[in-house]
């Protein structure tokens, strides 16, 4: 359980953030240089009728980041006038502000177009148990509408375990599973595509391959060029600096097969940080407050620390207690 006092300031800094209405498309013109954070967390009322599902898939987020954001709400039911905290404030991903970025902990892909000073953020289904998304550094080599879909023999014999038996080959239509557009990557195997299925953006769904909502793949089909660099990260912990503080945004932590893991939290915290040259050893942390966002994994952005000149404490000699 978290303390209540670091609870209530969350909760106040949270609000301070907070606008009510409805999200636009994802797309954010980039922060200033040294500068991390893009958009704002907003809260909607929700309607009878509404699921996360349709809220997700009505604001490009997927149903795992909205269960996250929202604990405690029934995900199925939130029930007329609920509030609901659509998690629309984002740190970006670490490394270069180039190509694709697709971070399997977020369950979301990042683009930065190339020559243009905006970037663009939509929900992923990624792979399943068993059937890990990769991590790599590869580049779109392929673009293709309306897509036939070959299913391999490992998931047509899948199938026919299942009682479910596929055909050789799925024509384009709305019952392929590929959606209306498909991207091939160089990493053999693997695509970003469309879907037949709303739900199941936002998680572990797929086989290997990375699902988009069908008017969100279709977005990308029309900006997104062969040749540009994918790079696919897993990155729980995410540090960020917006308005000369600093803030971090956790997620559960996934391991190399696209599974939740059980790490050492303190030491991967510790590692994302010292990723960051610019913060390691310049920020005065407020280590209660590290600990409380990252017992939540909710993926909202917390202020943490503010940058200091005066000498901050070192890092290994920080006391950094991690819940149980």
């Amino acid at each position: 359980m978290l303390s209540r006092l670091p609870v209530l300031t969350r909760c106040l800094s949270l609000a301070a953030l907070c606008v009510a209405g409805p999200v636009a498309a994802l797309e954010f013109p980039l922060p200033p240089p040294g500068e991390d954070i893009v958009g704002q967390v907003q809260v909607i009322k929700a309607k009878y009728e509404d699921t996360f599902a349709d809220l997700g898939t009505a604001n490009d987020l997927g149903y795992l980041e909205m269960v996250a954001a929202n604990p405690g709400v029934d995900p199925w039911l939130p029930g007329a006038g609920t509030e609901v905290i659509l998690p629309t404030r984002f740190i970006l991903p670490p490394g270069p502000r180039e190509g694709i970025v697709i971070n399997l902990a977020e369950y979301r892909l990042y683009y930065f177009p190339k020559g243009q000073n905006l970037v663009y953020t939509f929900p992923l289904g990624i792979g399943r148990e068993g059937w890990g998304s990769p991590i790599a550094h590869t580049s779109i080599t392929a673009k293709t509408p309306n897509p036939t879909w070959t299913p391999p023999a490992s998931i047509r014999a899948e199938h026919a375990a299942d009682g479910d038996p596929l055909p050789g080959v799925v024509p384009a239509g709305p019952d392929n599973p590929l959606g209306p557009f498909k991207f091939t990557l160089g990493t053999p195997g693997y695509l970003i595509h469309g879907s037949n299925k709303k739900f199941g953006i936002g998680m572990r769904t797929s086989h290997g391959c990375f699902r988009m909502l069908n008017n969100n793949v279709l977005q990308m089909a029309g900006m997104v060029p062969v040749g540009t660099s994918v790079r696919i990260i897993n990155e729980p912990y995410k540090f960020g600096i917006s308005a000369g503080k600093v803030y971090l945004e956790a997620h559960t932590p996934l391991d190399d097969k696209g599974n939740p893991s059980v790490v050492d939290k303190h030491t991967a915290v510790i590692n994302a940080l010292l990723k960051r040259e610019d913060l390691a050893n310049n920020v005065r942390m407020n280590w209660d407050v590290v600990r409380d966002v990252v017992a939540a994994e909710d993926g909202l952005p917390v202020e943490i620390a503010v940058p200091t000149v005066a000498p901050a404490t070192s890092l290994s000699s920080t006391p950094f207690e991690m819940p149980q």
